[in-house]
């Protein structure tokens, strides 16, 4: 069953056009342990915002970069975080919808609504970061590869010299961050980039000039009956940019389509908006014509992607990313970079030299000869593409599979999938799921999708429990030579840094 996203933001203030934070505004981020609600309290600190925070559910990475601020936060819930009797200590809260879509009557949000605070999506509070700094505001969106491409613009155009703002989904490394690694940058140049996702309406207080859109498929099946509805609200996302943009100055939308995703070609064909220009992007080769038209055209060949589009002349990229799946996130990268003014020089030096974001197959260490990688996978074509980079990468080595499953309502929608994709690996080991902002956690289990995968694999796959007795089972089981990837969005990443952990005891005892 599917609810709107009015109904999964329940309480929440409707998106609005974004305004200037007011210098000493006194701002509050309910789940500030997040990736996003985080990235929200660094941006409203960063120009000149009062913020307070909280989170019931503990630290995380995220928290780092907060602390290093000095931003106050509470490790629980309590309504006297936004006032006593009838005095509002606070201008306004924001939260996240993974609250309001479980919890609408949350004691913080009870409170605000008593004393008449307004509530809002930290998304809101990241674009009037953005108007606050008065930068071109620029979107990278699409269901998968968002964190990636955001990030790589942003180091791109920072490599450039260009100086640019950002909300990325993933850690920054601290090298473009403030000294340590976080979601968040503040710059004085001429561009903000910001991760655009579209769960519930999340996006649409962004109004950008420029959108990157990499894909389009169904995911987010509480929200999305099938493909035609994501189809539908990135097209109409994109309308609403594109008149929100002439409608304060007449320039109208750019939209860097990846033309080479037929979900893309699905959102372009409803865009009715007549302020919209296309520049497209696709990947070439044997096994897809580049669409008639394209303006930039990437092609791969033995790790080396040529540009053509970007400049006078081809550009040739030494791609420091696996995977087909990241060329053609690097195609867009580049073709955005050039509509932005960066020659082509420079656009081929800053997609070659990204190091990527936290957690999208980064090298967590390799303990007793073990190779433990963690990677935000919890889609099955993004579980799919990373597992083609990995057997790649290290070809003929074991590759064990494991994954924390994100949110009951996508793994029972897409359980049959999931296992064909998981199957493939030569181990698969399945953590609990994940609940995140599901209200209904009966519908399906980490047992079930073990079953499944089973089903479909030479070896049984696993389900040992939590993500430390995940991490516990691995350590016993794996050897030296193989290769774990570690995948999905909730804590998946204690399952490889505990193995780590365990792995280098193991091997410290036996010196």
């Amino acid at each position: 069953m599917t609810r709107s996203g009015h109904e999964i933001g329940a309480g929440l203030d409707p998106a609005r056009a974004a305004r200037p934070v007011a210098q000493g505004e006194r701002i509050h981020v309910v789940g500030a342990a997040g990736a996003g609600a985080s990235a929200a309290a660094l941006l409203a600190h960063g120009v000149g915002a009062a913020v307070t925070a909280c989170d019931s559910g503990g630290p995380t990475p995220y928290v780092r970069a907060l602390a290093h601020e000095r931003i106050p936060i509470e490790w629980s819930h309590d309504p006297a975080h936004i006032g006593a009797g009838d005095r509002a200590s606070v201008d306004r809260v924001a939260v996240t919808k993974a609250l309001t879509s479980v919890d609408p009557d949350h004691p913080e949000l009870m409170a605000a609504r008593r004393l008449g605070v307004p509530l809002e999506s930290w998304q809101q509070v990241v674009a009037d970061a953005a108007a606050t700094t008065g930068q071109r505001l620029v979107a990278v969106t699409g269901t998968h590869g968002k964190s990636t491409s955001s990030g790589w613009l942003v180091h791109l155009l920072a490599h450039a010299g260009r100086d640019p703002s950002a909300f990325v989904g993933a850690l920054l490394p601290a090298a473009l961050t403030s000294g340590v690694a976080s979601t968040a940058r503040l710059g004085d140049g001429d561009e903000f980039i910001v991760e655009a996702d579209e769960y519930a309406g999340n996006f649409d207080p962004y109004h950008p000039r420029i959108a990157v859109l990499l894909n389009a498929e169904w995911d987010h099946p509480d929200v999305f009956a099938d493909a035609a509805a994501v189809h539908d609200a990135f097209a109409a996302w994109i309308d609403a940019a594109a008149n929100a943009a002439t409608a304060e100055d007449g320039s109208g939308l750019v939209v860097v389509a990846n033309v080479g995703d037929a979900g893309v070609r699905a959102v372009l064909e409803r865009v009715r908006g007549e302020h919209v220009r296309v520049v497209s992007a696709a990947l070439a080769d044997e096994a897809a014509a580049v669409p008639d038209g394209t303006e930039v055209i990437g092609t791969l060949a033995d790790g080396i992607l040529r540009l053509d589009g970007v400049g006078d002349a081809p550009v040739w990229v030494r791609m420091p990313l696996d995977g087909r799946h990241n060329a053609a996130n690097a195609v867009c990268v580049a073709a955005a970079a050039f509509e932005l003014g960066v020659p082509g020089d420079q656009i081929g030096a800053g997609l070659a030299s990204f190091g990527g974001v936290g957690r999208r197959m980064e090298l967590m260490g390799e303990p007793r000869g073990v190779t433990v990688l963690d990677d935000y996978g919890h889609h099955p074509t993004a579980i799919a593409a990373t597992l083609d980079a990995v057997q790649g990468r290290y070809p003929g080595r074991p590759v064990w599979a494991v994954y924390e499953p994100l949110t009951y309502h996508r793994t029972a929608a897409m359980l049959d999938e999931f296992a064909v994709v998981l199957a493939r690996a030569d181990h698969a080991v399945i953590a609990d799921i994940w609940a995140g902002r599901d209200p209904d956690t009966t519908i399906t289990s980490a047992d079930a999708l073990a079953r499944a995968v089973s089903a479909k694999a030479v070896e049984a796959a696993t389900a040992p429990g939590s993500v430390e007795r995940t991490a516990d089972h691995l350590a016993e089981r794996v050897r030296p030579g193989d290769v774990v990837l570690v995948m999905g969005g909730g804590r998946s990443y204690v399952i490889a840094e505990r193995l780590i952990a365990l792995l280098s005891d193991a091997s410290a005892a036996g010196r």
